[in-house]
């Protein structure tokens, strides 16, 4: 006989996702439910909202890593639940750290004896070591003008203004005039001979990057440290230098070795790398290196013993993951040197490929360098009619995520789009690139001109004031006049959650 029973309201195994009541009632925005909810029900909801998120593969305006091996995969979540503060409990996860600090020390050419052991850390990101090396800095810069009866209440560092904005928060942060060395049209790195011009007794030190983020070009920190190095001789200062390598630090070694920008130059005191950039690590994982302990105050570093066993501790926060450090730790030994080559100079080859596409459109200046990390930023030859937010908003029916920025003070006029060439872009995903670019050209050219009468105003030339526009002041007001549209339109296009 077959025994059967009705399904109760309350009977939730037998009734479907998409049956339930759960679908039927939107999902709390401020304030914790009172009830439960399965758990199959909470995966599904949650799932179908995150569908409108971007594809990370096809997010070309982040240099962070979006594809791992399977193997890598399985790893991370095998130790997800393992919290790299505990030292004493995770011995074997301490130790793969202190590899990976090593390995990438002599990556950048540290001056290290035989079995010697590197000086650094890892961080949840660039930002986090650039803090921390920043600290350092001043904290030596401080100890030596107390040392000399000096004031040590005004210290300041030299940058570009192409800085990152993790700069901007160490300087606001930590109190610490920030020196920005101006941009000027068609040169958009920091120029060695200006920063060391602003260098005077306060300056902690100089920050020079390995890799604009605006354009992805290496600064020249031979040139930088050689004019430092006759300055600190003149002066009596010992004013040093320290590598923003977040992007470049995982390229330069593998594909341009003969560039001395590390460990090489005796300035050159610290350095920071993303392992989520091209150290090709999901996100959550930076590096910071320093020459030798002496660049690294005692001070700084604070020893607990509460977990267990005496450990040293220099970090930001506290509590963090283990899974990115084993990750990289896996990448630096499953690749080596030879897959770090091979992997950069694929980015390298279509990062070429896209360009070489895109010039021969006619329809684009590139305004990046063929010597940097791999990405490709562009500009119109002509944006009276349309624009390159107008390319970066259309693309995305394509799929693609394209930023289009300004430059900063000096060369705001200069509108620019971007395309970071990760490992997982291949050749066929560039050629498609540009393919869906002269499509969206095509589709604009047969459009009409979205000139406002504000815009149409400010292309007549006329002030205000009555004088004649130059042509530079009359794009800077176009530009912001299209920065402030896109603006708004995001603003009608955020749901608040």
């Amino acid at each position: 006989m077959v025994i059967s029973k009705a399904a109760s309201e309350s009977d939730l195994s037998v009734h479907s996702t998409f049956a339930s009541r759960y679908v039927r009632v939107s999902l709390p925005r401020f304030k914790m439910p009172e009830n439960s909810i399965p758990k199959d029900a909470a995966y599904q909801i949650i799932n179908d909202e995150l569908m409108l998120d971007g594809n990370p593969r096809l997010n070309l305006a982040s240099f962070v890593t979006t594809w791992m091996e399977p193997e890598c995969d399985k790893l991370i979540m095998d130790s997800i639940n393992k919290n790299y503060v505990d030292m004493d409990e995770y011995p074997v996860t301490t130790e793969l750290q202190n590899r990976c600090v090593n390995m990438i020390a002599h990556l950048f050419n540290a001056p290290l004896g035989e079995g010697e052991a590197a000086v650094g850390v890892g961080t949840v990101g660039s930002s986090e070591a650039i803090m921390l090396a920043g600290l350092a800095f001043k904290r030596k810069w401080q100890n030596k003008m107390k040392a000399q009866g000096k004031p040590h209440d005004k210290p300041n560092i030299v940058t570009g203004a192409n800085v990152q904005v993790c700069w901007e928060k160490f300087a606001r942060y930590f109190e610490v005039e920030l020196k920005e060395v101006k941009l000027e049209d068609g040169y958009y790195v920091m120029d060695p001979e200006k920063a060391v011009e602003m260098v005077d007794e306060n300056t902690i030190c100089v920050a020079a990057i390995l890799g604009s983020t605006l354009n992805g070009e290496f600064e020249d920190v031979k040139r930088l440290n050689d004019l430092l190095v006759e300055k600190n001789k003149e002066t009596g200062w010992d004013t040093p230098i320290h590598v923003d390598a977040a992007s470049g630090g995982f390229i330069a070694p593998f594909i341009y070795p003969e560039i001395e920008w590390d460990f090489r130059l005796p300035l050159v005191k610290s350095i920071n790398v993303s392992g989520h950039k091209y150290g090709l690590v999901y996100a959550g994982i930076g590096w910071v290196i320093w020459r030798n302990k002496e660049d690294l105050p005692e001070e700084l570093i604070f020893h607990i013993n509460y977990l267990g066993a005496d450990q040293p501790t220099f970090t930001l926060n506290f509590s963090k993951g283990s899974s990115q450090v084993i990750a990289q730790y896996y990448q630096l030994i499953r690749l080596g040197y030879e897959g770090y080559k091979n992997i950069m100079e694929n980015c390298q080859e279509n990062t070429r490929v896209l360009r070489e596409g895109l010039e021969k459109t006619e329809r684009f200046n590139i305004v990046s360098k063929e010597i940097g990390v791999p990405l490709v930023a562009f500009s119109l030859k002509d944006n009276s009619k349309h624009n390159e937010f107008e390319i970066s908003e259309h693309l995305r029916r394509f799929g693609w995520i394209v930023p289009a920025y300004t430059m900063p003070a000096n060369a705001e006029h200069v509108t620019v789009l971007r395309v970071v060439i990760r490992e997982d872009f291949s050749r066929t995903l560039a050629e498609r690139l540009v393919g869906d670019i002269v499509k969206v050209l095509h589709e604009l050219d047969n459009l009409p001109a979205r000139v406002t009468a504000k815009l149409a105003a400010i292309a007549e030339g006329e002030g205000s004031s009555g004088h004649k526009k130059s042509p530079m002041e009359v794009q800077l007001e176009i530009t912001n006049v299209w920065k402030k549209f896109v603006a708004e339109k995001k603003k009608t296009k955020n749901v608040i959650c």
